[in-house]
């Protein structure tokens, strides 16, 4: 009798489940909250980005044990570093779900080959790596305001932030991350819709 194999689909997502430190966990969860879109979601996006970013890939090369090409750049690996499959970052750790494409899964698991670690070790350094990134975090918040809100508000908003790097005394950039979150703390409403949220805080100002 003939047994027929499954196809597979070509879409499908891969679960990865990578023990992260409780601190990037609790990051990850605010950042869900903060844009209303699931964990799993910002995870996914935050690795994807990550995987697409110069900035993310130098830092990693720094531990990686083989070779890995990312664009037209080669990153020689090398034996000599530890490896840091079985390093522990101090305090709790926990674990979470992310669903990815089949194609980011690979580019995770080549990342993974480089970092001589498992694809779940590769996933928590990948995300660990792509959070602290100010310009990376940026990109994303923005672009989630861009899909929420229209367009005039969007250049209120920019104006906003304009304003307060201008006359800033704390020599520090605000970003549109901490831009979002300074809005819900002020507003401190019950409401998930990012959109009435802002508006309520422009008209406040107005």
């Amino acid at each position: 009798m003939d047994t027929k194999t499954r196809k597979v689909r070509s879409d499908k997502k891969r679960d990865v489940k990578p023990t992260i430190s409780s601190n990037l966990k609790d990051c990850i969860y605010r950042l869900s909250y903060i844009t209303n879109t699931p964990v799993k979601d910002v995870a996914e996006v935050l690795c994807e980005k990550g995987l697409q970013s110069r900035k993310v890939m130098d830092y990693l090369s720094t531990y990686f044990r083989r070779d890995l090409q990312f664009l037209n750049t080669v990153y020689m690996g090398d034996w000599g570093r530890e490896s840091l499959q079985k390093k522990v970052q101090s305090g709790k750790n926990e674990r979470i779900t992310i669903r990815f494409s089949q194609a980011s899964y690979e580019n995770i698991y080549s990342l993974s080959c480089a970092l001589d670690v498992t694809p779940s070790k590769a996933t928590a350094l990948l995300l660990d790596a792509s959070i602290r990134n100010t310009n990376l975090l940026n990109a994303y918040v923005k672009t989630y305001l861009h899909h929420h809100i229209d367009e005039t508000r969007m250049k209120e908003l920019k104006q906003v932030l304009k304003y307060i790097n201008k006359n800033n005394p704390y020599n520090e950039e605000i970003s549109w991350f901490t831009l979002l979150a300074m809005i819900f703390e002020d507003i401190k409403e019950s409401t998930v819709n990012v959109k009435d949220v802002i508006h309520n805080w422009m008209d406040k100002y107005k």
